[in-house]
């Protein structure tokens, strides 16, 4: 299956800024027009869709350490005085990487449906 060359580094450049944006005091937290909620799951749609692409052989893999890590990530803001990790900001996280990794996974059957029909 042909690879988005530019799907990995994008991919682990994305989840570094999630990481940094999570745990870095509230003060470094990037400013945007939109609500909390929307960010979250926006960033996690982008950096899901991104590792779908990145890796289209091994999505179930990534999947389950994706959604998994947006807990763990959470949770490290345990670490951050300013911060206060909650189940519903990872259950948001949660589904936008599901919704980025069903997209990621839709792209890869229709390119791979293009190479056989091609």
């Amino acid at each position: 299956m042909i690879m988005f060359k530019f799907a990995r580094p994008l991919a682990w450049l994305l989840l570094a800024f999630i990481i940094f944006a999570t745990v870095s005091p509230i003060g470094l937290r990037p400013e945007t027009v939109t609500t909390v909620d929307t960010d979250r799951a926006s960033a996690y749609i982008l950096v899901g869709l991104a590792f779908a692409l990145a890796y289209p052989k091994q999505w179930k893999l990534v999947a389950v350490l994706l959604i998994a890590g947006t807990v763990a990530i959470e949770y490290l803001q345990y670490f951050s005085p300013t911060r206060h990790p909650r189940l519903h900001d990872a259950g948001i996280k949660a589904m936008g990487a599901a919704i980025g990794l069903l997209a990621g996974w839709v792209i890869n059957r229709w390119r791979e449906t293009l190479i056989i029909s091609g």
